[in-house]
């Protein structure tokens, strides 16, 4: 497809805040060779709606997402990570950091905050690594779709019988006078569920990786994780390919003319490591100033919902881990790493470590 390639900061977030811009192509369609651009957008999805039918649906889940609520479930998450060190470091010194730490842990929080059952887990995750592939062919990302919104309708009317103390629960007895039909429950829970894990559970092992090569800065990531989370974030950049933008007027974005019916990618990235706001941008530096003006989580109207749940998870996993296993160490050589070059969330696919 032809698109305008946004990559400086200032530029990027303009284009993120620009009501005239429209997420109808979803985040990162544009690097998958069977999209559809011109695909009708499904009621429900949070991702690729526009204007008013978007903040109806941003409303109604936004409480759930605030600081004070996430911040109650900090301690589930402490004892989440506490557990799973506990039976990583009960084997024989060595682990894959994926499989036993990263992955489980924002799994277990997602489906703890939805309300969808951790043993169903091995179904979802299987169709959120096809939803998130570039190589999946369209057969079988409609496959995995499928799928995955068949469990969920099956889930909510579970929950429209038995209501129970969740997200999903809520969101079916909040209805009122304005309630979500069924297919929106569906779509827009399926986004919330792969996006709740997916990105989490890679920043996690990325930024394992990143502080096993940077072992004179885990004091710092101990004594200041907030700090230090959100240079993780800045630097690591795991949605790797962009956000897509469809512009519905005639726009203009740093020096060039954008013509309504063009395409933007904004690259969250390349902002992220743009010299002008991130001086030595491609060095890790926890004492950076300003490491929260970041672009990781998005910007505008279609900023990450999930933001600050996953600064808690990052910030928890991380401390926790470094503190309980201060002699952590790759356990295969760097080279032999393999990573996540195509899906749309960047991460590595196994981790293996050892201690002691």
């Amino acid at each position: 497809m032809d698109a305008w390639l946004v990559t400086r900061y200032s530029d990027v977030r303009a284009v993120l805040a620009d009501r005239t811009m429209s997420s109808r192509g979803a985040s990162s369609v544009h690097v998958n060779p069977n999209a559809d651009l011109d695909e009708e957008v499904s009621p429900g999805s949070i991702i690729q709606l526009d204007g008013a039918a978007h903040a109806r649906l941003r409303k109604k889940v936004i409480a759930e997402f605030t600081v004070r609520r996430v911040e109650a479930m900090r301690e589930y998450v402490q004892e989440l990570v506490e557990s799973h060190l506990d039976a990583m470091l009960a084997r024989p010194g060595h682990a894959d950091l994926v499989r036993d730490f990263a992955l489980p842990i924002p799994s277990l929080v997602i489906c703890e905050l939805l309300g969808v059952p951790y043993a169903d887990r091995a179904r979802f995750q299987h169709q959120s690594t096809t939803l998130v592939s570039t190589d999946a062919t369209r057969e079988e990302g409609q496959r995995a779709y499928d799928e995955l919104s068949t469990y969920l309708a099956g889930l909510f009317d579970d929950k429209r019988r038995n209501p129970r103390d969740d997200l999903f629960s809520r969101l079916i007895s909040r209805g009122g006078d304005d309630p979500l039909s069924t297919e929106e429950l569906v779509v827009l829970g399926l986004s919330l569920l792969v996006a709740g894990h997916e990105t989490t559970a890679n920043m996690i092992a990325l930024s394992t990786l990143v502080l096993l090569e940077h072992p004179s800065q885990r004091d710092v990531v101990l004594a200041q994780p907030e700090r230090a989370v959100e240079e993780l974030l800045r630097y690591l950049s795991v949605v790797q390919f962009g956000v897509l933008r469809y512009a519905t007027a005639d726009i203009q974005v740093g020096s060039r003319s954008v013509k309504a019916g063009e395409w933007l990618v904004a690259a969250l990235n390349s902002a992220n490591r743009d010299e002008d706001l991130f001086p030595g941008a491609d060095k890790l530096d926890f004492h950076r100033e300003s490491p929260r003006t970041h672009v990781a989580f998005g910007f505008g109207a279609h900023q990450c919902l999930g933001q600050q749940l996953a600064r808690v998870e990052l910030q928890e996993a991380l401390t926790r881990l470094f503190r309980r296993v201060p002699d952590l160490r790759l356990a295969a050589p760097r080279e032999s790493l393999a990573f996540k070059h195509n899906t749309l969330v960047y991460g590595v696919r196994e981790l293996p470590v050892a201690w002691g």
